[in-house]
């Protein structure tokens, strides 16, 4: 901060150094003054200045330049027309300092670093985890954001160096870009032998009907919801941690990997709630889950039917760890935000860690759709600006690149999910006679902007076909995404046009 402030300082003294220097030489000369006013030039954003890596700019004296870089556990809302994303205190290589990261956006593209949401940790939250033993983290994680009338709530999440030993907290503005002011402790859970799940990763919504929940949990025993008292954003009954909503499996007694993150979106025209989840290890096999429900506490149900509170692992899982041809991939995609434009469109957002090095965290935005049964997809692709027009059937065929997101169970955390285990595309022929894969018995059939791919083995693929750019090449394409007839997500990309 200080450098900045030198910097402006400078500019002050030459600035005034330069407007005593012209008034001597008016003096002088007064007939020789140049009142040409010379404006700088409008530096057009560039899409292709988006880098996978960004060491560069990593270092904290660059922040302004951080764009969509250093972006970890996002949330995204969009209040007037400045989309606002406010995300997990991390940096590439460096020591972060504490406060949640906000920028803001007005396409979803490109992005302007706004600042912090607090100077430093919350004094509440410090406070109530040095009262039980422990020592806080210097840095605040995965915030959610609503606004309610003209109030701005900020839930953040703050834990500690023992074992489940967190808070959520709550913090109020006027502006999304604050002042903000600590308001109180929503949840808390403690390292003992209660059975709750740990206090961090909130995210709140408020239904049709004026009620106000909020979804938090990381592994311990699964997501929770609460409910909140409307008129104060804090929990309608003090010291209440909520009920389960949601778990998965375990293999031989241990958890078939980390569940966290829940986020729950209201579909006025499904009138149904929608539940997503981020599985695994955050560096690597990170996925998403999601399962739908009637009512904001559940229950929720996975694309089997089965309810999302039982000890299984659940679908469908619409992103994870993936990789086109003649790229590194990209891991750690989950942790998601789901928002919409305000005109029924609807977006995810997420981390992105480049497979080429896991450490640098990259804001990816995508478009999703609602399959014509009812479940979200999202692009296989980035958002970029791309055009709604329906694609003609003429331009189907050709080579794709095609994904299936299969998975692998690799029980544990860390120490297990090493491997981010991406999902490879393969080879698709998409031929003008009605084949695939020059199979016979594999055809595919378009009424735009559904194709469904019929395969002899069995699986039909209904995917969703839509422009979009190849963020690999740097080029534009068209994209498709969808799901089975077993759940699995299909993704794909022409790879010659």
């Amino acid at each position: 901060m200080n450098f900045f402030r030198l910097r402006n300082t400078a500019v002050l003294l030459l600035l005034m150094t330069g407007v005593i220097s012209c008034s001597k030489k008016d003096a002088a000369s007064p007939s020789t003054r140049d009142t040409t006013v010379v404006e700088p030039p409008v530096v057009a954003f560039d899409i292709n200045s988006i880098n996978d890596t960004y060491e560069d700019v990593a270092p904290f004296v660059y922040y302004p330049k951080w764009g969509p870089y250093n972006v970890h556990d996002p949330v995204i809302r969009k209040f007037g027309s400045y989309y606002y994303c406010y995300s997990t205190d991390a940096g590439f290589g460096i020591s972060v300092r504490p406060g949640l990261q906000i920028r803001k956006s007005k396409d979803l593209v490109e992005w302007t670093f706004v600042g912090w949401v607090f100077n430093q940790l919350p004094s509440q939250g410090s406070s109530f985890i040095q009262q039980k033993g422990g020592t806080p983290n210097n840095s605040l994680w995965a915030p959610s954001v609503v606004k309610v009338g003209n109030e701005y709530r900020l839930y953040y999440s703050l834990s500690s160096n023992v074992g489940r030993l967190s808070v959520i907290g709550l913090a109020t503005a006027s502006s999304p870009e604050g002042p903000w002011t600590e308001k109180g402790l929503v949840v808390t859970s403690l390292n003992d032998n209660a059975i709750q799940t740990n206090a961090i990763d909130p995210s709140v919504l408020v239904t049709p009907s004026g009620e106000h929940w909020m979804y938090y949990g990381s592994a311990w025993d699964g997501i929770y919801v609460l409910k909140l008292d409307p008129a104060t954003g804090l929990a309608q009954n003090s010291g209440d941690k909520g009920k389960r909503i949601a778990n998965r499996g375990f293999t031989n007694g241990k958890y078939n990997g980390n569940i966290e993150g829940a986020e729950v979106v209201y579909n006025a025209s499904q009138n149904k709630y929608f539940l997503f989840i981020a599985y695994d290890w955050l560096e690597t096999k990170y996925n998403t889950r999601v399962m739908r429900g009637d009512k904001p506490d559940g229950p929720f149900y996975d694309f089997k039917g089965a309810d999302a509170n039982t000890d299984i692992d659940h679908g469908p899982m619409i992103t994870a760890p993936y990789q086109f041809s003649g790229h590194s991939g990209w891991q750690g995609v989950s942790h998601c935000t789901v928002f919409d434009d305000g005109n029924g469109q609807y977006y995810m957002a997420h981390q992105g860690r480049p497979g080429i090095n896991k450490y640098f965290m990259d804001l990816h935005v995508r478009k999703m759709f609602w399959t014509t049964e009812g479940w979200p997809v999202v692009s296989p692709e980035r958002y970029a600006w791309e055009n709604d027009a329906t694609v003609p059937a003429d331009s189907i065929t050709g080579s794709w690149e095609q994904i299936i997101l299969g998975y692998r169970v690799v029980p544990g955390y860390g120490n297990e999910q090493v491997s981010p285990d991406f999902q490879v595309s393969v080879p698709l022929t998409i031929s003008a006679n009605g084949t695939l894969n020059n199979d016979a018995a594999s055809k595919w059939v378009y009424n735009a902007p559904w194709l469904e791919m019929r395969w002899s083995n069995g699986y039909t693929d209904k995917v969703l076909v839509q422009r979009g750019r190849d963020w690999e090449k740097k080029t534009s394409t068209l994209i498709f995404t969808g799901l089975n007839n077993d759940g699995v997500a299909i993704w794909g990309k022409k790879s010659k046009q």
